[in-house]
C-alpha cells in the first residue's frame, strides 16, 4: 500500500509542479521588470538561466551605482549662478552718504570741550598740558594756550553726542552748490548720520513722509552735482604722531541702498580736494540662496536696531553690543538706549575695544550676505579744477585765493552709468525633480523598471505576507478542532477522507481498519 502511496504522490506532485507554477514564478511572468522571467523560467534549471541571472546582478550593480553618485551630488547641494541685464524706465537714486575727513573742527572747541576732551583729541595730555608746544604752530599753541588754562575753572556738564553735533562740520557752511537733475538742492535734502567719521550727511535718505528720488536717465548731468569746501583751516592740528593721526585731507563717500546703513569708514571711496571726481555707477540686485544650498541670511537681528538684515546692520550691531558689554556704554554712531561713552570711556575702552574686535585674527562679528540686497558698481574718474581761465572768476564768487580754491574745494558727480540694472541670482543646480529623473532613466536603461514596478514588488510582498498569514491563522485553527475531535473519537471520517484523495484504496476497508487503530 506504501508503494503505491508514494508512486502515486511523486506522480502528482511531478504533474504540479508542470502544471501549477510557483507564486513568484508567476510573478516573475507577469512583471515588467525585464529578465526575471528568463531567470525564473517554468522548465529545469540551464545555462541561459544563469546567463541572465549574472546580466540582470550586473545591470543592478551598474544602477546602484549610478543611483548612489546621482544621490551624493544632490546631497552636496550645488547652485548655478546666472547674470542678467534688465533694462529700466526709471530707478531710484541710491543714498549717498559724504563724511568730513576731519571729525571736528578745531575753532569750535571749548575751554569745557578741551577740558573733557583734551586728551582723546590728542590736544592735551593727561595732565592737561599741551605736549611738545615747541613743535605746534604759533597761532595754534597761542589758542590752546587761551582755551587750557584752567586755572579757578569750574567745568561743566560734558555730552559726546552734542559735542560731535556742534563741533563737526556743517554741511550748509560746507556746501558751496548742489543740483539733482539740473535742479537746486540744499543742505535740507539730506540727513544728518553719525559713523566712525562723526558727523556725516545723507542724501536721498528713506525718511518718513519722503519720497525717494527715482532718475529717468543715465549720464552725467542726471544725478547728484554737490561742490564742497572741506575747510582745512579747520582740522585739528598735528604735530606729533598717534595711532588715530590723519594726514589726509578731503572727503569719504559712500554709494549703498536706502535700507542699508553707511559704513563709510570700511566701503567708502575718497574724494579729493582740487579735482571734480564723476562716479558712474551701476545698480546690482543680487539674490543668494540659504542654507544648506549657500550661506545667505534673510532674518531680521534680534536687537530690532535695523528692520532689514544687511552685512553693515549686522556689523553695526555686532560692534554695539561688544561696547556695550566690555565698556557699558556706546559710541555715538551706535544705535540703541545705552548711554553714550564719555571721552575717557572712549579712550580707554571703547576704541581699543573696537580696533580689537575688527581686527583681522578676530572672528567675533561674522555676517553672512543677506539673501536679497542691492549693490552700486562705482567707475571713477577726475579732472583738475580750477582751471586757468576759471581760477579768477571762482576766486571773486567765493571770495577766495586760487590756493585755498584748490586746497579746499571739490566737486563730486554721482550718476548712473545707464538706465539698466544687472541681477546676479544663485539658483538650485540640482533639485528632487532632476535626481528622480535621473534615477528613473537609469532604471529604464538598466532593468526597463519604473515606479510601477517598484510597486509590483511591494504588492507581491504583500500578497505573500497576506498569504503566510491566513495560512498560518488556518492552521491554528485546524489545530484546535483537531485536538477537540480526537479526545471524542470522531475525526476518523476527514483522515478517510483525505487518504481516498490520494491512494486508490476502497473506502470501507480503510475506514474500517482506521477506526479500529483511532479507536
Amino acid at each position: 500500500m506504501m508503494d503505491i502511496k508514494e508512486s502515486c504522490g511523486s506522480q502528482g506532485s511531478q504533474e504540479s509542479s508542470g502544471l501549477h507554477p510557483t507564486s513568484w514564478q508567476a510573478f516573475a511572468h507577469a512583471t515588467t521588470l525585464h529578465g526575471l522571467r528568463f531567470i525564473f523560467p517554468y522548465g529545469p534549471p540551464s545555462v541561459r538561466r544563469l546567463l541572465w541571472a549574472a546580466a540582470l546582478l550586473a545591470c543592478l550593480g551598474l544602477l546602484a551605482l549610478e543611483s548612489t553618485e546621482r544621490l551624493a551630488y544632490f546631497l552636496s547641494y550645488p547652485h548655478v549662478t546666472s547674470v542678467d541685464a534688465v533694462v529700466s524706465s526709471s530707478l531710484v537714486f541710491p543714498a549717498v552718504t559724504i563724511c568730513n575727513l576731519n571729525i571736528y573742527r578745531f575753532s569750535r572747541l571749548t575751554r569745557n570741550d578741551l577740558y573733557h576732551a583734551g586728551e582723546l583729541l590728542a590736544l592735551l595730555d593727561v595732565h592737561l598740558m599741551i605736549p611738545q608746544p615747541h613743535l605746534a604752530e604759533p597761532e595754534v599753541l597761542a589758542f590752546l594756550q587761551e582755551k587750557s588754562n584752567f586755572t579757578a575753572y569750574r567745568p561743566k556738564a560734558f555730552s559726546m553726542k552734542e559735542f560731535m553735533e556742534r563741533v563737526g562740520h556743517d554741511l550748509q557752511e560746507m556746501m558751496l552748490y548742489c543740483r539733482y537733475q539740473g535742479q537746486e538742492c540744499s543742505h535740507s535734502d539730506f540727513k544728518t548720520v553719525f559713523t566712525r567719521y562723526g558727523k556725516c550727511y545723507m542724501f536721498n535718505a528713506a525718511e518718513e513722509g519722503k519720497t525717494l528720488r527715482t532718475t529717468m536717465k543715465g549720464g552725467t548731468g542726471n544725478g547728484l552735482e554737490i561742490m564742497l569746501d572741506i575747510q582745512q583751516d579747520e582740522y585739528l592740528p598735528v604735530w606729533g604722531d598717534t595711532e588715530d593721526t590723519a594726514f589726509e585731507a578731503g572727503v569719504r563717500v559712500q554709494i549703498h541702498s536706502q535700507a542699508e546703513p553707511p559704513f563709510v569708514h570700511e566701503l567708502g571711496f575718497g574724494v579729493a580736494p582740487g579735482f571734480q571726481t564723476f562716479v558712474a555707477t551701476q545698480e546690482q540686485r543680487l539674490t543668494y540662496l540659504p542654507p544648506p544650498w549657500g550661506e545667505c541670511e534673510s532674518k531680521a537681528l534680534e536687537s530690532g536696531f535695523f528692520q532689514v538684515y544687511s552685512v553693515t546692520a549686522c556689523r553695526i550691531d555686532c560692534e554695539t553690543r561688544y561696547i556695550v558689554e566690555n565698556c557699558n556704554c556706546r559710541m555715538v554712531h551706535m544705535p540703541g538706549d545705552a548711554s553714550y561713552c564719555t571721552p575717557e570711556q572712549y579712550k580707554d575702552c571703547a576704541e581699543p575695544a573696537l580696533a580689537k574686535l575688527s581686527g583681522a585674527e578676530s572672528g567675533s562679528c561674522m555676517c553672512r550676505t543677506p539673501c536679497n540686497t542691492t549693490r552700486y558698481n562705482k567707475e571713477l574718474s577726475m579732472v583738475k579744477i580750477p582751471s586757468k581761465t576759471s581760477a579768477r572768476y571762482l576766486q571773486k564768487k567765493f571770495n577766495r585765493s586760487e590756493k585755498y580754491i584748490t586746497d579746499n574745494i571739490l566737486v563730486l558727480d554721482v550718476f548712473f552709468e545707464a538706465l539698466n540694472y544687472e541681477t546676479i541670482e544663485q539658483k538650485k543646480a540640482y533639485e528632487v525633480a532632476g535626481l528622480l529623473g535621473d534615477i528613473g532613466g537609469q532604471m529604464g536603461l538598466f532593468i526597463g523598471a519604473s515606479i510601477l514596478t517598484i510597486l509590483e514588488l511591494f504588492d507581491y510582498a504583500y500578497e505573500v505576507v497576506k498569504d503566510r498569514l491566513l495560512d498560518l491563522l488556518s492552521r491554528e485553527e485546524e489545530e484546535e478542532s483537531h485536538g477537540e475531535d480526537v479526545s471524542s473519537c470522531d475525526p476518523v471520517a476527514n483522515h478517510s477522507e483525505s487518504i481516498s484523495h490520494t491512494v486508490t484504496v476502497p473506502l470501507q476497508t480503510t475506514l474500517s481498519t482506521l477506526e479500529e487503530i483511532a479507536c
